[in-house]
Order: C-alpha cells, then sequence, then structure tokens
C-alpha cells in the first residue's frame, strides 16, 4: 500500500506495510529499516512479532523500495521524519492506543533516534539495532569540511559504499541481499553523508534528552556501523530504564545472523517487560 504523496516528503509517494496480530496488539511497532533495503526484507521479523502478539508497521523510506525518490541521495534529512509521521497517520486508532514502539535499525537507528529528539512522547520505548551514531572510522575535520562543500556542489554525487559481505555471516541473506532488485547497491551520496554526519553529531549532542525506555543491540563484530555509537548512547542517554547488548561475534544485521531467533526473542522479551509495567 502507497501512502499519499506529501508536500513534507519532497512530494513522494511512499509505500508502506503492516503486519497485525488476530487479538488486539498489545504493543505496535513502528519499523525503521536501514540504507539500501525495503520493508520486504523483514518478514520473518513481522512473523515473529505477531505470534508475540505485536502488529508492526513500516515503509520503504524515501528514495529506496516501492517509494518515490533518488536511490542514495536524499533532499534533506527531514523527509525520513515526514515519512515516519505520515506512517503513524494511517495506523489504526486501536492499535494506536496500544503502547507504540520504535524500533530503527542502522540508518533507521540514526533516523529513528533524530526522530526521537522532538517526538518521543508518543513512544511507550524505542529499540535501536546496530544504530548509524558514530562512522566506523571517525571522520577528520577536513572530512567532515569536504562533505558540506560537495553537498550543495555535487549533491548527488556517490561518495561512499558499503561492502554487502558486512550484512551478515550467513552467505545465503548476503546472496539474496545482492540479488534483491530492490536493493539498487547505489553509494550514499554527498548530500546523504552530510545530512547522516550532521545528524549523528546532533543525537550525540543532544542524547541526554532522550529519556524513554530504551534497548541498544549491536553485533561486536559490526563493520558497517560502530558498535561504539550504542555504547555511546547507553552512557549518554537520559533514560532511567536502559540496556545495551553487544552480541559476541555478529555483523550488522543481528535480525539476519544465524542467532536471529535469540536476537528477536531479547527483543520481545523486553517490550513485555517494558509493557508490563
Amino acid at each position: 500500500m502507497a501512502l499519499p504523496p506529501t508536500s513534507a516528503a519532497a512530494g513522494a509517494k511512499l509505500y508502506c506495510q503492516s503486519w497485525s496480530p488476530d487479538q488486539s496488539p498489545k504493543a505496535t511497532i513502528l519499523l525503521v529499516h536501514g540504507y539500501d533495503e525495503h520493508s520486504g526484507r523483514y518478514q520473518y521479523f513481522a512473523e515473529h512479532c505477531i505470534r508475540h502478539g505485536f502488529a508492526v508497521h513500516t515503509l520503504d523510506h524515501w528514495g529506496h523500495g516501492k517509494s518515490a525518490g533518488i536511490n542514495g541521495f536524499v533532499p534533506d534529512f527531514s523527509v525520513y521524519h515526514d515519512g515516519l509521521d505520515a506512517l503513524i497517520d494511517r495506523i489504526p486508532a486501536d492499535q494506536l492506543a496500544s503502547p507504540l514502539i520504535l524500533v530503527g535499525h542502522s540508518l533507521g537507528g540514526l533516523i529513528g533516534a533524530s526522530y526521537l529528539l522532538d517526538k518521543q512522547s508518543r513512544f511507550e520505548a524505542a529499540i535501536l539495532s546496530g544504530p548509524a551514531i558514530k562512522a566506523t572510522e571517525e571522520p577528520s575535520s577536513f572530512m567532515k569540511g569536504l562533505s558540506k562543500i560537495l553537498s550543495k556542489a555535487a549533491p548527488k554525487m556517490g561518495v561512499l559504499g558499503l561492502d554487502a559481505n558486512g550484512v551478515s555471516r550467513d552467505q545465503q541473506v548476503v546472496a539474496d541481499y545482492l540479488a534483491d532488485p530492490m536493493v539498487s547497491g547505489s553509494k550514499i551520496s554527498a548530500r546523504l553523508a552530510s545530512e547522516m554526519m550532521r545528524n549523528m553529531e546532533l543525537v550525540q549532542s543532544q542524547a541526554n534528552r532522550l529519556t524513554l525506555p530504551m534497548l541498544l543491540l549491536h553485533g561486536d563484530q559490526d563493520s558497517l556501523t560502530a558498535p561504539a555509537g550504542s555504547v555511546f548512547l547507553h552512557e549518554n542517554i537520559g533514560s532511567a530504564e536502559k540496556k545495551l547488548k553487544l552480541y559476541p561475534g555478529l555483523y550488522h544485521e543481528i535480525f539476519n545472523e544465524p542467532e536471529k531467533d535469540e536476537v528477536l526473542k531479547d527483543m520481545t522479551d523486553w517490550i513485555d517487560h517494558i509493557i508490563a509495567k
């Protein structure tokens, strides 16, 4: 199903989908996917959640999957937030009446964290999986300055590619990712790279403003987003209820690793703990 175009989200039509249990959900999950992927890759995630009584609502971000936009590029980071606003607006009222939980993975973790700085009152809790809060190699001041220049001078120029081998230790997952026609393989553009760095700095500088319950999950062998980012958030957010779990040996997509059932159980057990309070 496509969300209607919104002027805020650069006038784009955004594709969304949802999964619901037969009974009224115990909680409703707002799922925010990562860079150069799409919501269809979360079928297994969603099936686990509905078996445990949770509804899941998600979308393909601007420029991703079945949504309109340009692969690898973003006119402004705010279009991602506009998409989440539009997605929340279409969740049925009875499901919105249940606790709303944000789950963000990778770039989706950064989108989610920056969104929560202004919208955390909408949510009962948040879970960030391998969030892009810190770069695996911290860019120099020169590179940050160059990124800002390129963002204006050549905003659509590809500047950073991702190594698909870092996605998962499961080679079938990697093969499926590479063969997926909705995974573009596009390099991150100069504009998106600059916007990501700007929002990483924003989240880091204002982390203490995040006070809702938060679970941080990260593979300690993640080569695509730095586990140090999750450690930083755990140490600096203002939440009284917070938990960090680093999974030894796991790569970036912990929901697609061989241990995915353990990771998903950790997530849903924690949600049950939070909503039982």
